[in-house]
């Protein structure tokens, strides 16, 4: 295993994808803290052998956190992550996303600089692409205030570094998934699904079902962050699997892991969801020597398993 010496402070560490980013520093040694305002974070993730701060990420108490830590890399997930929230209340998706950030960045000002590993979105950035898989090439065109506040970051982080010496990778995530994912909130659509399969709920599709995604396994995203921190340039970098999944073979594939044998419910599409999206990876395959290892079906396998065990010990606490 890889001793890894850096201070790293990860935001949002008691989250879904932060949480196994925290486990995966703890694991390669160093020291790790975490902040986290526990507002979708669960205790239940929160690594032991880490320092922990609960805070929010806008709050001026950052400066303080950064003072004491003195990180050398930032891992940034924190984040409001659903896009039809973004859609009803744009203004917090920006107080979060863009306010958020440039507080975190500040912080790092004051505490003597470092290098930002910043958790962007492919899956919201490129809009309605005309070539899929879509490379980081193609245009930036967000149809959602949540796509348009990680633009924004994406945009300042060049600021800056040019005027401050903060560094920086941009890390393009497609539709994460995996264990731990927040199935009580409007983002993260396998633990959804999975969740109310298992607890005998409806399923509920938005639209017609043959909208696609790309699905793309936790861990595998977590390995690009870290590669990203160690050796990553500016980037952006997309991190997917270049396959298309429509909504419709997802909950069939969830149906039969589960034993589920109800017909979802379709309810009209969102605003702001896209049609059809895929990401084309070559830029972390090159400069990051990252691919995706899991396939849709271990990753699904793997989460479901989880959610099983997730939901005995709750029906045993209650």
């Amino acid at each position: 295993m890889t001793t890894y010496k850096t201070t790293s402070l990860v935001t949002g560490g008691a989250g879904f994808i932060g949480s196994h980013l925290v486990d995966a520093l703890v694991a390669r040694g160093g020291r790790v803290a975490v902040v986290d305002d526990m507002s979708s974070g669960r205790k239940q993730n929160l690594n032991s052998r880490v320092e922990f701060y609960e805070a929010d990420i806008r709050d001026a108490a950052m400066r303080d956190v950064f003072r004491t830590v003195r990180p050398e890399v930032v891992f940034h997930t924190a984040a409001q992550m659903s896009v039809s929230v973004s859609a009803r209340d744009p203004m917090l998706d920006a107080e979060v996303n863009v306010m958020g950030t440039l507080n975190l960045l500040d912080a790092m000002r004051s505490s003597g600089g470092g290098k930002m590993v910043f958790a962007s979105t492919g899956g919201a950035m490129y809009g309605a692409a005309s070539d899929l898989p879509t490379p980081e090439t193609s245009p930036s065109r967000p149809g959602s205030p949540y796509g348009a506040s990680k633009l924004a970051v994406e945009n300042y982080l060049p600021v800056y570094r040019e005027l401050y010496g903060i560094d920086f990778s941009i890390l393009r995530p497609a539709n994460v998934y995996g264990p731990r994912q927040n199935p009580h909130g409007e983002a993260g659509v396998v633990a959804i699904f999975t969740k109310s399969m298992l607890t005998g709920g409806a399923v509920r599709i938005f639209g017609d079902g043959e909208d696609t995604r790309d699905y793309v396994y936790v861990d595998d995203v977590v390995r690009a962050m870290l590669l990203a921190g160690e050796r990553g340039g500016t980037g952006p970098y997309n991190v997917g699997t270049g396959r298309e999944t429509s909504v419709n073979e997802l909950a069939g594939r969830l149906s039969r892991l589960t034993g589920y044998a109800c017909d979802p419910v379709h309810a009209p599409a969102r605003p702001g969801d896209l049609r059809r999206a895929s990401l084309a990876c070559d830029r972390a395959k090159k400069e990051l020597g990252w691919s995706s290892r899991t396939s849709l079906d271990a990753g699904l396998s793997l989460t479901a398993e989880w959610f099983v065990t997730e939901t005995r010990a709750a029906r045993l606490r209650t």
